[in-house]
């Protein structure tokens, strides 16, 4: 469960996500093939509304060819 005292975080987090899959040019469903799960997962990440486990930032990283700290630089 998310702490509403990050959620500011999550929601830039998410919005990276959506920059860098954006960038590639790729559908949410696409991306979600890409790092074996469900398109609704990708949805929840990218509106800041669930958490993502460290492995699934790795594959991330793995697909989006960037370095973990790249996904966590939060422009204002």
């Amino acid at each position: 469960m998310m702490k509403e005292k990050y959620r500011e975080q999550y929601r830039k987090f998410g919005l990276n996500v959506v920059y860098y899959r954006k960038s590639l040019r790729a559908t949410q469903l696409q991306l979600a093939e890409m790092l074996d799960i469900e398109r609704s997962h990708i949805s929840a990440i990218e509106l800041g509304n669930v958490g993502v486990s460290m492995d699934l930032i790795f594959k991330m990283c793995e697909v989006f060819k960037i370095k973990p700290k790249e996904l966590f630089d939060f422009r204002d």
